[in-house]
């Protein structure tokens, strides 16, 4: 499930733009201007490792667009890492943040490493590298990361320190995804799976699918998809049949516990041979009679090849591109439910907004209003996306699309760039 040639993420995000740009009769020097990123940022750096000998990284900032605020986008560890998977995502994230309209543009971040292969120390020592090797080109006002792939809050909470040096004063707002007690936000940890669910509330309503007894089938079983399992089920009242992650998987007629597959997946490292259930590959979980699949684990799943063998109903998707183009026309077609990932998966982005404003004006709120404020951002969005797609008789995809673009146009054109 590796990306192949023939699925350069980039090039792929560049395809679903142009889809738009077409339907929204955009403005050719807009378009272009939109295709590719504002600023591509390089860096390679030093770090000591524990054997005492120094080990050069190679890091990566993509800014995609900032015509509606300051960037913001996730930040990745990973050894695969490519800058055309990061120019990706980050195009992604600036469709994102005006879907849900933050006033946001778009970035994305990764360091070609593997941190299972590092030491505590040696993971502190590449966090503070990065940051130095990027520390000019990001701040509260110009761009924020946050975690994504193989980050975490701790990894956040050594940039945000290291940021903090470099400028001389306290700057939580340069990073989000930090710990509650150096200026994380309530809700961060479950929000986008939580947002994932709300998405999945207002889809229900609209096929008009009573949630009640709905099965689901989640591929990913990382932080999203368990969220997304926990939540259904207590919030939704979904049966969860199927879950998988990168080794395997299984599947239970009567349901599976989220929480048992989780504590069995921390103890054993992944889900496979769950007591009570039966083993399902992860091509199979997609093609489950089920009523509602949440792709949550890496892009290019669903494709042309199997597209017209997944039977849900609903098909949300909490992973970046999980769906190729081919495969939304063939879903499309079939009159499948898809809820587009930079809607689906926004519940992130949406509370490290919230983490930021509380950040900047010094007062946090509580968890009640995080959720309140998160389900009013998904909701409002969603429906802006469904009017779209059916005053023009457009799949979703292309909907959300037109409704980010739109916006993303507009403050361009607003600040005389176009």
């Amino acid at each position: 499930m590796v990306n192949g040639p023939m699925f350069n993420p980039f090039e792929v995000s560049q395809r679903q733009l142009d889809k738009s740009a077409e339907k929204l009769d955009l403005d050719p020097d807009v378009h272009a201007l939109l295709r590719e990123p504002m600023r591509t940022l390089e860096v390679h750096f030093p770090v000591r490792m524990d054997d005492g000998k120094a080990r050069m990284f190679t890091g990566f900032r993509v800014q995609y667009n900032d015509a509606r605020g300051p960037t913001k986008g996730g930040l990745r560890f990973h050894p695969e890492e490519t800058v055309d998977t990061v120019k990706a995502l980050a195009a992604w994230m600036t469709w994102k943040c005006a879907v849900v309209d933050i006033p946001y543009g778009g970035a994305k971040g990764g360091v070609v490493c593997n941190p299972k292969e590092l030491s505590a120390w040696e993971l502190e020592r590449v966090a503070r590298g990065y940051v130095r090797a990027v520390g000019r080109f990001i701040g509260p006002e110009k761009d924020i990361p946050a975690p994504d792939v193989y980050t975490t809050p701790q990894i956040m909470a050594w940039m945000v320190d290291e940021y903090s040096t470099i400028v001389g004063y306290n700057a939580p707002g340069v990073i989000t995804g930090k710990p509650i007690p150096i200026g994380g936000s309530l809700g961060r940890g479950d929000a986008t799976a939580r947002g994932t669910v709300y998405s999945i509330f207002e889809a229900a309503k609209v096929i008009d699918l009573p949630l009640q007894g709905t099965t689901v089938a989640i591929q990913g079983y990382g932080n999203a998809g368990f969220f997304a399992a926990k939540l259904m089920q207590e919030l939704a009242g979904s049966k969860i049949v199927a879950v998988t992650d990168s080794r395997g998987g299984v599947y239970a007629e009567d349901g599976i516990d989220p929480e048992a597959a989780f504590d069995h997946k921390k103890v054993t490292g992944s889900v496979t041979k769950l007591a009570g259930t039966r083993s399902v590959t992860n091509q199979e979980l997609l093609e489950l009679d089920v009523d509602i699949l949440i792709p949550a684990a890496i892009e290019n799943v669903i494709t042309e090849e199997n597209a017209d063998a997944v039977k849900a109903k609903i098909i949300a998707e909490t992973a970046n591109g999980p769906t190729t183009p081919e495969a939304d026309e063939i879903l499309y077609g079939k009159g499948k439910y898809i809820i587009p990932d930079f809607l689906c998966n926004a519940g992130g982005v949406t509370v490290s907004y919230f983490e930021w404003v509380q950040n900047i004006g010094g007062y946090y709120w509580t968890l009640e209003e995080v959720h309140r404020r998160l389900q009013e951002k998904m909701t409002r969005a969603f429906h802006a996306i469904h009017q779209t797609a059916q005053e023009n008789n457009v799949d979703n995809r292309t909907a959300a699309y037109m409704v980010a673009v739109q916006r993303v146009a507009e403050a361009m054109r607003l600040r005389g760039w176009v």
